[in-house]
């Protein structure tokens, strides 16, 4: 068998070009220099007999023969990050990685104190924590770049296939108000009310504003009616907005602990209706599963389920453990 033509080292370049659009900027997260990473494609592209850049745009675009060559690569990088990691585990939890990955909601406000749990017990373990869109995540878990993740967004039913969905815990949306709102002293409130809000939210495509809206319509509201003033990108911009009193919006009450304690905002509910959505965890179980992994799942998850179910547990541990679509708004 001849040599291949092409180096771990000329993959990882070229997944980072394709990540980064720019050859400086891999250049930069790789701690090579600009030249290097030209030198190496350059290489790379004599290797094969294909061109895999156009140059002729200011950010570096993939050839066909490009995507076809990182759609590969990232299979091939993704095992030898597996199999790094399986033999990290001959140490018993006195090393290795977990790799979590969760959508916005559940990254910023779940899974720190999880990891601030699993840290106090495994403190040789490296944790990262990767917070991206439900089905960017998803695909990350099918592909071995996660061992695991907690979403809040339906999963695909192509990549559902490929994965073991677990429901987790209940996540309630509740309205916010702040505290000088003229709402903010009423307990409930009509639907009526509903309509001559001032709303803040995310992104219309946002999986927690579809969540929102089927909700509200099966309940009888009419959701068109309802006055988007301000669509903001992070649930942290629209808690701020809100105190500043620029409006109302729906949030997980995971990440209101902090202002209910303080006062700064009010949650009047509404006549009749409770938004809730199910949180899942994610993993492949067809991939490796990493000693760290095992324990964070069977010591760490049961302890902030919601509601606490029995079989979690028992179904964790009973179970042997393409190119995604442009980039959703995270959840």
């Amino acid at each position: 068998m001849s040599d291949l033509p092409f180096t771990l080292d000329q993959l990882r370049i070229l997944q980072a070009i394709a990540s980064e659009g720019s050859f400086k900027r891999a250049a930069d997260r790789l701690y090579v220099s600009q030249p290097a990473v030209s030198l190496q494609v350059q290489n790379l592209e004599r290797q094969l007999n294909v061109p895999l850049f156009d140059r002729g745009g200011r950010r570096a675009q993939l050839t066909e023969a490009g995507h076809l060559l990182l759609g590969y690569g990232e299979k091939v990088l993704a095992l030898c990050q597996e199999t790094c990691r399986a033999l990290e585990d001959l140490q018993n939890l006195r090393g290795g990685t977990l790799i979590v990955g969760a959508s916005q909601t559940t990254g910023t406000y779940l899974l720190p104190p999880m990891i601030g749990m699993f840290r106090a017990k495994y403190p040789d373990v490296a944790v990262q924590l990767h917070v991206h869109s439900t089905r960017r995540t998803a695909w990350s878990v099918v592909n071995g770049q996660l061992d695991l993740a907690i979403v809040g967004g339906e999963v695909s039913s192509e990549l559902a296939g490929s994965l073991e969905v677990l429901p987790y815990a209940e996540d309630e949306l509740a309205l916010i108000v702040a505290v000088s709102h003229p709402l903010a002293g009423r307990e409930v409130i009509e639907h009526e009310d509903l309509y001559e809000l001032q709303f803040i939210s995310l992104d219309a495509q946002s999986t927690i504003r579809k969540v929102i809206d089927q909700v509200l319509g099966r309940s009888g509201i009419d959701t068109t009616r309802l006055k988007i003033e301000m669509e903001l990108s992070s649930i942290e911009a629209i808690k701020n907005a809100v105190q500043s009193g620029l409006g109302v919006a729906f949030v997980s009450t995971s990440a209101i602990e902090k202002e209910l304690a303080m006062e700064v905002l009010r949650t009047p509910k509404i006549d009749r209706v409770t938004i809730k959505r199910m949180l899942s965890v994610i993993y492949n179980p067809n991939r490796y599963r990493s000693k760290a992994a095992e324990a964070f799942m069977e010591e760490i998850l049961p302890h902030f389920a919601n509601p606490k179910p029995e079989a979690l547990p028992v179904e964790i541990e009973a179970s042997e453990v393409g190119d995604p679509a442009s980039e959703e708004v995270p959840l």
